[in-house]
């Protein structure tokens, strides 16, 4: 990468909303916006990203559990992240391990590496940069099987 080309391009609200056709219906037939990527495992949108213009929003609805029974977390509210996409997010994934700042494992999902942390206030922040590594791939076994 040249380092005068800056690393995090931009960043994009993610939210988890609790049912993915009406959040569909408000964000798309009202507000405008234009489904450009979305996730479908079990053949239903989960996952989206939706832009217009030069404004995109991520929407995912998580699989609530009985001992999980909020969109996300343990309590009402939770579940806004801000997604910072880059053009390497294993680069900052390197340069904060350096500085010993907290980071989850970095792993693949919806055909980004996902670098996630929680800063000092509990907010959740993801950095993202695109990838043809298989889902769910985590880092540890993709540089593992990278060495080999």
């Amino acid at each position: 990468m040249d380092v005068t080309t800056p690393n995090i391009q931009f960043a994009t609200p993610f939210f988890m909303v609790s049912d993915m056709e009406a959040s569909l219906k408000f964000y798309v037939d009202g507000l405008g916006f234009k489904v450009v990527n979305t996730w479908t495992p079990r053949g239903k949108i989960e996952w989206c990203w939706l832009q217009r213009e030069s404004g995109s929003i991520m929407l995912q609805e998580p699989r609530a559990t009985a001992d999980k029974p909020f969109l996300s977390g343990d309590k009402p509210g939770a579940g806004v992240a801000i997604c910072f996409q880059c053009l390497d997010a294993l680069a900052l994934y390197k340069e904060y391990t350096q500085k010993a700042i907290k980071t989850q494992e970095p792993f693949v999902g919806n055909g980004l590496w996902d670098l996630s942390l929680t800063d000092p206030d509990g907010y959740c922040l993801h950095f993202e940069s695109p990838t043809e590594v298989p889902e769910e791939t985590k880092y540890s076994d993709w540089i593992t099987k990278k060495k080999s």
